[in-house]
């Protein structure tokens, strides 16, 4: 099973991601976390001139998408965290991954300004940073994710959304 948890950056979906596998792991030996920042410094994706343009964003998830479809066929349970903003993408995985189950951190700008450890969106607002997903790229929420979740509150117990993503993705909750 692939659980591809998706939102803005600082929305809360590495959190989530790691509270889920936490759960899931003591029931699920064959359990990975993917994380996009992770995925983008262990492929050395990010170039010194921070390419961070829709081409680039692309070809990174492309990657994403390849990397949970080699684990899927390997029968290794995966939670991936990442922007994914190609819907394109996302129907694929839909359509080419065993067990996917899509779900979307719903979080209000105002939630990721005040969480953005890197202070990205500021700069971007400033107009001192392009090329971030939420202001100067535009991020249409995935079409039928299989699950939204709010994350505008403001806790660090991510435990109780965590087991109502595993629940719903293994028809348990």
């Amino acid at each position: 099973m692939i659980i591809w948890i998706t939102g803005l950056s600082a929305s809360g979906k590495t959190s989530i991601g790691q509270a889920v596998y936490r759960l899931w792991k003591p029931r699920t030996p064959n359990l990975l976390v993917i994380d996009g920042d992770e995925v983008r410094a262990i492929l050395k994706s990010d170039s010194p001139s921070r390419d961070y343009t829709m081409e680039a964003r692309y070809r990174v998830a492309e990657r994403y998408c390849s990397m949970c479809a080699w684990l899927d066929r390997q029968d290794i349970n995966v939670v991936c965290c990442t922007i994914s903003f190609f819907e394109d993408l996302r129907l694929r995985n839909r359509r080419d991954l065993s067990g996917y189950f899509e779900v979307f951190i719903d979080t209000p700008m105002d939630k990721l300004r005040q969480r953005d450890k890197k202070n990205m969106y500021e700069r971007a607002f400033r107009g001192e940073l392009s090329d971030v997903v939420g202001v100067d790229i535009h991020l249409d929420p995935p079409a039928n994710p299989d699950m939204v979740v709010d994350n505008s509150a403001d806790t660090d117990d991510l435990e109780p959304i965590a087991k109502q993503v595993l629940g719903r993705a293994l028809g348990t909750g």
